[in-house]
């Protein structure tokens, strides 16, 4: 694959979201760079009145690790998996991803989990390193409190790693996400086949590890974020006082509140609140907790992130701009909003100066379809 952008690409009669307007024109990239956005008619490449949107921004997505782990205990090569990965994600309109990786393994027969982030990582930035890869990766860290070796494992990565959020994370069963413990069971034991003797074994085992490196686990992980210069986000925030608590450690990011009560909570507290796009489209959420649309219905939806089906997030950006009547504010969901939320000012829109990554989308009924994207000025899908 040719990894250099043209000097020059005009992108010629689109209707461009750009902030607060759709506005028919002209993009024109230099290179890496967007030069140039203008009304009206101009020579170059014809869009056909397709949209033009900024190229989307993941915050948070497991699809690494189910390329990796396409199914249990079936562990496929990272390169490849990681390639795989990156294209999968370019061809649904995803210029920039937070690669999410889990930090913190518990040791056990059954139902237990063992470390990989720092091997994936590092083959992931030497893919990165070589060129190979057709978007922007960075690294989310998903910080398991209730673990055994999370501390450890933190201690592994540093600022050239490119960590851009760290999630502080607790699937002790019988809270958080897990509030409902016969959602867990059905997903564990789906999962893992265990027996009622080890299921009940496997509780107990989370329960001790929380009790005995929860509070250390927290400490390491608002330590390390720190270290790395990255945002700290919350994850399954459930009542005011974990809000309050997320608070306290400075978090201005909430990756899927499970109540209303605690979207509320962030807002109050200047916390910009993520949901799945899967649980905007499903309806609901697959474990039982607030669904989407009734956060985006109150206000309280600012991010989407496509959680574990990546070509969910474009999807979900127009299933909300039909609920809000307002396609720049959607599309803001999935592209400027996580940019600021992340720190990352040279994209997430349609600007001069801006990063050249955008998506050509038609619209097929109410389905939207990616026809090109370009990242960094390249078309890479």
């Amino acid at each position: 694959m040719d990894m250099q952008a043209p000097a020059e690409t005009v992108l010629s009669n689109a209707r461009i979201v750009l902030e607060g307007e759709v506005m028919t024109g002209a993009v024109r990239m230099q290179g890496r760079e967007i030069a140039d956005v203008s009304p009206g008619a101009a020579r170059g490449e014809d869009m056909g009145g397709d949209l033009l949107i900024p190229g989307l921004i993941e915050l948070h997505t497991d699809n690494l690790e189910r390329h990796i782990q396409p199914r249990p205990r079936v562990n496929w090569p990272h390169d490849a998996a990681i390639l795989a990965h990156d294209g999968e994600l370019a061809s649904v309109g995803i210029t920039t991803v937070f690669d999410a990786m889990r930090v913190g393994s518990v040791p056990s027969e059954h139902g237990g989990y063992e470390a990989y982030a720092r091997g994936l990582a590092s083959e992931l930035m030497q893919l990165r390193a070589a060129n190979a890869l057709k978007i922007s990766h960075f690294l989310h860290l998903r910080a398991e409190v209730c673990s055994a070796t999370l501390a450890d494992e933190l201690a592994q990565f540093g600022s050239e790693d490119r960590v851009g959020i760290v999630s502080l994370m607790d699937h002790t069963p019988g809270q958080r996400q897990f509030r409902d413990m016969s959602k867990l069971k059905a997903y564990v034991q789906g999962k893992r086949s265990l027996t009622e003797a080890q299921w009940q074994e496997h509780v107990a085992n989370l329960k001790a590890l929380r009790e005995a490196n929860g509070a250390a686990h927290e400490a390491a992980t608002v330590a390390a974020a720190g270290r790395f210069g990255a945002v700290l986000a919350s994850h399954d925030d459930t009542t005011e006082a974990h809000v309050a608590t997320s608070a306290g450690y400075g978090i201005r990011l909430a990756e899927f509140p499970t109540t209303q009560e605690a979207a509320r909570a962030c807002k109050a507290h200047g916390i910009a609140v993520m949901m799945g796009a899967p649980n905007l489209i499903r309806g609901g959420s697959h474990s039982g907790n607030v669904a989407a649309q009734a956060l985006a219905e109150a206000d309280l939806l600012d991010i989407v992130s496509s959680d574990y089906v990546p070509s969910a997030l474009l999807t979900s950006a127009f299933r909300l701009a039909r609920m809000w009547d307002d396609l720049p504010r959607a599309i803001a969901c999935v592209t400027a909003t996580p940019a600021k939320a992340t720190g990352l000012t040279d994209r997430g829109r349609i600007a001069p100066g801006m990063k050249a990554d955008m998506v050509r989308v038609t619209m097929l009924g109410d389905t939207p379809v990616v026809r090109a994207v370009w990242s960094q000025g390249r078309r890479v899908a």
